[in-house]
């Protein structure tokens, strides 16, 4: 099956099954990215992994993401059915004054781990997580590293000139 062939199958399934909850779908770089509404992320997800003929089994990678606007969070799933050798990436985004999405672990086990690691660096909470807490970070941590919510130079030195790094 050719990337083309790929994206509309599994198009057509989406917005067969859930009108109106794909907020997107596109074809980037030979590769099918499709965007979600977070309420129904969980019931695509599911979908996505129990229909016969698209059978994604295997997750691949779950991590988070900030917009550009820097005011909403997301979370990138990468799908995998390994017999067809057919990958996706599915996509979801909620305001960063609510970060919390169900979890993906009671689909596929290894989400148990990255949806951690997103939590941890990101701060995006997982409704239903067996055991959601730190695991790189430190526990008294108030703040999530990969958020655009600091500065990322010492605000501090005054050896410094931000002209030179470009700003």
């Amino acid at each position: 099956m050719s990337s083309e062939e790929i994206f509309t199958l599994v198009e057509n399934k989406l917005k067969a099954q859930f009108e109106g909850s794909v907020e997107s779908a596109e074809l980037l770089y030979d590769f099918p990215v499709f965007t979600v509404n977070k309420e129904k992320i969980h019931e695509v997800l599911a979908f996505l992994r129990n229909d016969p003929e698209l059978n994604f089994h295997f997750l691949t990678d779950l991590t988070g993401i900030q917009t550009a606007d820097e005011k909403h969070l997301g979370v990138i799933y990468h799908l995998h059915n390994m017999p067809k050798n057919i990958r996706i990436r599915v996509k979801t985004f909620f305001p960063m004054a609510h970060p919390e999405i169900p979890t993906a672990t009671d689909l596929w086990l290894g989400a148990n781990w990255m949806e951690r690691e997103t939590y941890d660096f990101f701060g995006i909470r997982f409704k239903g997580h067996p055991n959601l807490k730190r695991i790189l970070n430190m526990d008294g941590m108030d703040y999530y590293p990969l958020r655009k919510e600091y500065p990322l130079e010492d605000q501090t030195r005054e050896d410094k000139n931000d002209k030179m790094f470009g700003r």
